[in-house]
């Protein structure tokens, strides 16, 4: 049912030059920890594409969920995404086990043998993207970012969902979502945040334009500068 494995290299290198413009727009201060963290988001879905087994799946989650806890009590291992997270997230007060979270954010998603459910669907977008915008709104010192990174996480799955019916169902469950959160004004410290969200709308609303199109370029360049 999840249609991670056959994204192309192409395809995730124009998500995370995309993710990067994002990034741009938060405060400088915070911008390393913000990159850190999405690249801790791109690991974990790197396992879910490369992985057919859900036990081998299972035990590399594990590894990282171990690895993050570890992150409050012990130096980094040589991973350069942990080394990342030690040196620019830790300082700014988001601790190794208030990321562990995230995953069971992905582990929501490893058995396709079950059904993709509304209970599943939910787990995943609070786990995932609930902890990460959370955790990137402590950096920025706002709260309150939760709930934009579970309608991110949402509209995200929606795009790798290989049933017709279930990739609609969640792209308009998340659809409703973000259009509630953004119909507020962004204040500017976050705009990176809901620059990301604002992408993942564009995705719902218009599929034809993948990343990288220049419009999705420039939606965003009015966001960052408006806030809407």
């Amino acid at each position: 049912m999840i249609d991670a494995a056959t994204i192309p290299s192409s395809a995730i290198e124009a998500v995370m030059r995309e993710q990067a413009l994002a990034v741009g727009y938060a405060p400088a201060s915070a911008r390393d920890g913000f990159a850190a963290l999405l690249d801790l988001d791109h690991q974990l879905a790197s396992i879910l594409q490369s992985t057919t087994e859900p036990m081998i799946g299972q035990m590399r989650l594990t590894w990282w969920y171990e690895a993050l806890e570890k992150l409050d009590h012990a130096p980094a291992p040589a991973h350069p995404v942990l080394q990342r997270l030690a040196d620019s997230v830790l300082p700014g007060g988001v601790r190794g086990a208030d990321l562990a979270p995230m995953i069971e954010g992905w582990e929501a998603l490893l058995d396709d043998a079950e059904a993709l459910d509304d209970e599943r669907i939910a787990r995943h977008a609070e786990a995932r993207g609930g902890v990460l915008f959370a955790s990137v709104g402590r950096l920025l010192g706002q709260s309150g970012t939760a709930p934009l990174g579970e309608g991110w996480a949402k509209a995200d799955l929606a795009q790798h969902v290989s049933d017709e019916a279930t990739r609609t169902r969640i792209g308009v469950a998340a659809l409703l979502d973000l259009d509630a959160i953004l119909a507020s004004k962004s204040p500017k410290p976050v705009r990176g945040l809901s620059g990301l969200a604002i992408l993942a709308r564009e995705s719902l609303c218009h599929p034809d334009r993948l990343p990288g199109h220049p419009m999705r370029a420039a939606r965003l360049a009015w966001h960052g500068l408006t806030g809407r």
